[in-house]
This record gives structure tokens, sequence and C-alpha cells, in this order.
């Protein structure tokens, strides 16, 4: 019998970090294709002068929200292993919802799982939050490269030919900053959304995973 149970015993090894895999997988596919555009010389607007100070703190934000991403995926997928072995660490959620449940009846089961969901629904939406910043950011890049092509537009002026072509170049660099500072923020806007969707299916596993776990406890 213990022969039987050893190959789903090693499948279930070889499949604890698939969240953490798909993650990794996913994140090596992104950085692949801006490696690629970078390389075809798609990317050298984002190293203008006006553009790289507002990209770089675009980018900033999405490194950030990433790196929270990754570290709440490799908590889920910790905990998610753990409740799956049907041994959670003390002190963590997943111990204390089982310790609660332990002499509640059905309303009071139901109000905790209620509970649970809120807290690691709420522990992810920063995530989400940050995607949404990175739009914001994008717009806000919109507006500054407008003022700039805007700024060196001069109506009295449009008439003497010497001075068509400083406003035409302040227009085009303004216009280069809009567009530039826009795109960035909707592309990685997707990119950490990808990311956090990830987040999310893994989180309601484990809910369901815990759930599972403690009416099979309740009911022992």
């Amino acid at each position: 019998m213990d022969r039987a149970l050893e190959p789903m015993g090693e499948a279930s090894v070889s499949h604890r970090y698939l969240l953490v895999l798909r993650f990794a997988l996913m994140n090596l596919v992104a950085v692949s294709l801006t490696a690629a555009a970078y390389l075809q010389g798609w990317l050298n607007g984002l190293f203008a002068k006006y553009t790289l100070s507002l990209s770089a703190l675009i980018f900033a934000v999405f490194l950030y929200g990433l790196a929270l991403c990754g570290l709440k995926i490799w908590e889920t997928s910790v905990a998610l292993n753990q409740v799956n072995s049907g041994a959670p660490d003390p002190g963590s959620k997943a111990a204390r919802y089982l310790a609660s449940i332990q002499s509640g009846d059905g309303e009071s089961r139901s109000i905790r799982i209620g509970m649970l969901r809120l807290q690691l629904s709420h522990g992810i939406g920063i995530v989400r939050q940050i995607a949404n910043s990175l739009v914001f950011l994008g717009l806000i890049g919109t507006v500054i490269g407008f003022i700039i092509a805007l700024s060196g537009v001069d109506p009295a002026a449009a008439t003497e030919v010497n001075s068509v072509a400083p406003m035409v170049s302040t227009l085009i660099t303004g216009m280069s900053v809009a567009l530039y500072t826009t795109l960035l923020g909707a592309v990685l806007n997707v990119w950490l959304s990808l990311n956090h969707r990830l987040l999310a299916t893994g989180t309601v596993n484990l809910i369901a995973a815990l759930v599972e776990l403690g009416e099979t406890r309740g009911t022992a």
C-alpha cells in the first residue's frame, strides 16, 4: 500500500510550488519581450531628456508592485502547500482559522469563512491599487507632455521663419513625452495586472483548500 501511495506523493511534491513557477514563467516571457523591444530600438524614446525622469518614476512604482506581488505569491504558495499537507504552521492565518472553527456551529463557521475571505482579499488588493496607479502616472506624463508642447508655441512668432523650427522641435518633444509615458504606464499596468490575477487565483485556491480542510476536521 505504501508503494501505491508513493507516486502520488512525488507528484504532489513536484507541484507544490506551481504558483511560483507560473509567476516566474510569466515574468520571464515579459522580460524577454521587453528586451527584444529594446534591441529593436522601440524604447529609445523613454531615455530622452524630458521622458527619462517620468519613465524612471513609473518603472520604479511598477518594480515595487511586482516585488510585492512576488512576495505575496510566495507566501500564498507556501500557505497552500501547508494546507494541502494538513499541517499549517502555528500562528499562521490558516492555523488561527482552523482553531477558531473547532468549537463553532455552522453559522459561526460561515462568519469565519467570510472574515477569512475579506482578510486574504484585502491583503492582495494593494497590488491592484499599484497597477491602477501606473495608469494615472502615465496620464500625468501625458499632461506634462502637452504642457511642454504648448509652452513652445508662440502665435505671434508663427509667421517668422526662424521661430518655426524651435516651436516644431518643442512640440515634437512634448508629444513624445506624452505618448511614451502614456504607453509605458498602460503596458506596465497590464503586466502587473496579469500578475495580480495570478495572485488572486492562488488566493482563491488557498481559501477553498482551507475551508475544505476546516470542514473535514469539523466533521471528523
